[in-house]
């Protein structure tokens, strides 16, 4: 294993030891110390790793390798996940104050989940990571597990995306069965119909992770997590990785001729319909839960236009943008004890670090140039031009509802005439290791644009495809849209569309299609259970006694008799077996011993120690053999 190997493999395996260590520790004061030195480390190991580009392979199965892979996409992704992890675990070590072994190392272990995500270079390792990732998150999003509505949102969160990640094993098999191998970068060339197989697994999964229509809901439980939880699921790890397998896997969706288009327009719709469910929010972090799904639909229209640098490039920065408006809104939560918009009415003013910080976050959510997610944003939209006018048109009305909640934000915080106040449970501060994230990710959500723009543009589509420079009249044109809109937002009362307050009735959906016949289903297996299945079993155990009698019966009857039978013969048989050893097979050995002895007799009686005897015993002899030899003769 080279140098370059063991930093790659150290990315993912130094966050899950130590996170898995300290869930099972009760260190309370070296938890937070001990879980951000990790992360600091990871984050050089992961800037190594993607100046180094290395690559490596475990073999798992036949013609399947646990393979991970620091190609180019992962060289731009892997900093931002163990970075926005860093940050974010500097915001819990001020913010958290119980069970925080237990907290910090799921965070640990949620964040090598992802960082494994990201470096996954076969559907093996992929697989790991996405269980991994689900699993961690459904224990933080229910970290505070004596609030039963907590727990049910993470058990929500779990079962949906669950469900759809049932597509992952699906794509696995169709994988093995297509013959191209279970490697990312094969998958393309299976044969058909497994690649389209591949493909619809592997689009299904994708969106359920990243919180697409028709899965949005889960992601509005997700928010009573803590905050630093909501910052980093919803910035760098899970609702993020379901865009970035998109991203990862667009050959293939490329190469089936309808998994393109079809990613396309969901990430399209979802953009728009969430645009209006965030704007419909009256709860901080509704909104930017709304706003992330609808963010992340441009990652995925990206993936399905082919536009992988832009799609790349937006999910960095939105990264950064994200995790920042989550985390102000985690202080002033701290801080307030409500995220309700109306009790946060002059927040900004308050708390001036965390009021500027969320600005610029806010500022670069609506696409306000030169900020992050305006040059981004437009790279995906330049691509969607070219592929469909209509694909162009709704991603830039997703533009303008950026703007719209953006700017119902930014009315809020900065409100005059209103002082937030701290209801019942806030503390009134924010403190220090809570403000310092929210300027590194505030620079973050300004400069990171410069990945859309040329030079750097033209590099990342040169490495990662797509297409290169936007043009300035796209730039322009979606720059004078959010503007005039966050102008109107902040001008005019905020529109919010009461049909969209629910997230679309998504959730309510979902149980009357899927939990409710489910139910059905098993209160109808339930009823077979008790007038079928136990009934039966009930005959069955009042059947054994009879049979267990019969059985002894027989026992008693037949096998108990001839065992005696068969006993009372071998008696016999040893019996006679004694009298013949006793009558003959003794006596003969006796008498033969007798004979043999006489023999022996004789044979000493010759052997007297006289020498002339045995003289003459040998004249005798020869005499014998002479008239022996002469009666031969005699008769030949």
């Amino acid at each position: 294993m080279t140098a370059a190997q063991a930093v790659l493999l150290a990315v993912v395996v130094l966050p899950a030891t130590v996170g898995a260590v300290l869930a099972l520790t009760r260190a309370e004061r070296a938890a937070a110390p001990v879980a951000v030195a990790t992360a600091a480390v990871t984050t050089v190991l992961a800037a190594v790793a993607a100046l180094a580009r290395p690559a490596l392979a475990y073999p798992f199965v036949a013609g399947a390798d646990f393979a991970l892979e620091a190609d180019a996409l992962a060289a731009l992704t892997l900093p931002m996940v163990a970075g926005v992890t860093l940050l974010v675990l500097v915001f819990a070590a001020g913010s958290i104050r119980a069970a925080r072994p237990r907290f910090h190392g799921l965070m640990l272990l949620f964040a090598a989940a992802a960082l494994t995500t990201v470096t996954a270079a076969s559907l093996p390792a992929l697989l790991f990571a996405w269980e991994l990732m689900g699993a961690t998150s459904y224990a933080l999003i229910g970290f505070w597990w004596r609030d039963a509505d907590r727990v049910s949102a993470g058990l929500t969160a779990f079962i949906t995306t669950r469900t759809a990640d049932l597509g992952l094993y699906v794509a696995a098999g169709a994988a093995l069965a297509g013959g191209a191998g279970m490697a990312l970068s094969a998958l393309p060339a299976a044969e058909s119909p497994w690649r389209h197989v591949i493909a619809a697994g592997i689009l299904v999964a994708a969106l359920g992770k990243a919180a697409q229509l028709p899965f949005s809901f889960w992601l509005s439980g997700a928010m009573k997590g803590p905050s630093p939880v909501s910052a980093l699921l919803h910035s760098a790890a899970m609702v993020a990785m379901g865009g970035y397998l998109l991203l990862r896997v667009e050959p293939l969706l490329a190469s089936t001729g309808w998994a393109g288009p079809a990613a396309a327009w969901i990430g399209a719709v979802t953009a728009v319909l969430m645009g209006f469910v965030a704007l419909a929010q009256r709860e901080l972090k509704q909104l930017l839960a709304a706003s992330t799904v609808a963010q992340l639909g441009f990652v995925v229209l990206a993936a399905g236009v082919g536009a992988v640098s832009g799609g790349a490039a937006h999910l960095v920065a939105h990264a950064s943008t994200k995790a920042l408006l989550f985390l102000a809104a985690g202080a002033w939560l701290t801080a307030l004890g409500t995220e309700e918009l109306a009790a946060l009415r002059g927040a900004g003013r308050r708390w001036r670090v965390v009021g500027v910080s969320a600005t610029v976050g806010a500022l670069a959510l609506a696409g306000i140039a030169p900020l992050s997610l305006w040059a981004t944003k437009d790279a995906v939209l330049a691509a969607a031009l070219e592929a469909s006018a209509w694909l162009y048109a709704a991603g830039l009305v997703a533009a303008a509802l950026s703007a719209a909640y953006a700017g119902k934000v930014l009315w809020t915080i900065w409100h005059r005439g209103a002082r937030a106040e701290a209801a019942e449970g806030g503390t009134g501060k924010v403190g220090p290791l809570e403000q310092a994230p929210l300027l590194v990710l505030a620079a973050g959500a300004a400069v990171l644009g410069i990945l859309a723009l040329p030079p750097v543009s033209r590099s990342l589509a040169g490495a990662l495809g797509g297409h290169g420079a936007v043009a300035p009249v796209e730039l322009l044109v979606s720059a004078a849209i959010a503007l005039v809109v966050l102008l109107l937002m902040l001008r005019v009362r905020v529109p919010e569309p009461g049909w969209a307050v629910r997230w679309l009735g998504l959730e309510a959906a979902a149980h009357a299609v899927v939990v409710r016949p489910s139910l059905g289903l098993a209160h109808a297996l339930a009823r077979f259970d008790d007038l079928v299945l136990d009934r039966a079993v009930t005959a069955a155990a009042g059947a054994v006694p009879v049979l267990a009698r019969a059985a002894a019966r027989f026992d008693d009857r037949a096998l108990d008799t001839g065992v005696e039978a068969t006993a009372h013969a071998a008696d016999a048989t040893g019996r006679g077996a004694a009298r013949l050893d006793d009558d003959v097979v003794d006596g003969a050995v006796e008498g033969l011993a007798g004979r043999v002895r006489r023999l022996g007799q004789l044979a000493r009686a010759p052997q007297t120690g006289a020498v002339h005897q045995y003289f003459l015993q040998a004249v005798a002899v020869l005499a014998v053999g002479v008239v022996a030899w002469s009666v031969y003769a005699v008769m030949g």
